[in-house]
């Protein structure tokens, strides 16, 4: 087996998502930073048990999840937005234009960090990332029913408080 080559090709091309997923987690760029660090060393130091690992891409997450909530258990997080820049206006927009898909942005962000933690992050998984719901249980532990169960929950709650705000 040649480790590199998985570990190139699998795993380290997955930081920047990792990052994200951490980052709706902790709330701190630095400490999501920190948390995709640790993963990447954790996953390469357990090489040897990859082959035990039912799915690489679903054991990193699992690995960034658990390592997210330990930071966020031993830090006392603030809210901060999830990416800066994330929904950024097209380059062709006014001033204007720019400014309000900037307090759109913030809007959504800070709605969605009003959901429970589940909730947050199997929207992110799916909604923001791509992930079918078949990943996003191998990722979250979570079984089928309950993702889909929270992720129309969250939707739901994430459509009445935009709602009410917009």
């Amino acid at each position: 087996m040649n480790y590199n080559q998985i570990f190139n090709e699998e795993v380290f091309p997955l930081r920047d998502k990792l990052y994200r997923f951490s980052l709706g987690i902790v709330r701190k760029n630095d400490i999501a930073e920190d948390v995709v660090q640790e993963v990447l060393i954790k996953v390469w130091d357990k090489r040897e048990d990859w082959v035990n690992w039912k799915n690489i891409k679903a054991m990193t997450y699992t690995i960034t999840r658990n390592l997210s909530l330990d930071k966020l258990k031993s830090k006392h997080n603030q809210l901060k937005p999830m990416l800066d820049g994330f929904d950024t206006a097209a380059d062709g927009d006014s001033p204007m234009g720019e400014l309000i898909s900037k307090d759109v942005n913030a809007i959504v962000q800070k709605a969605i960090y009003q959901l429970n933690d589940v909730q947050r992050m199997v929207i992110q998984l799916r909604d923001m990332e791509g992930y079918t719901y078949n990943e996003i249980a191998d990722i979250t532990n979570l079984t089928l029913a309950q993702v889909k169960v929270n992720l129309h929950r969250g939707r739901l709650e994430l459509r009445k408080t935009l709602q009410n705000i917009l």
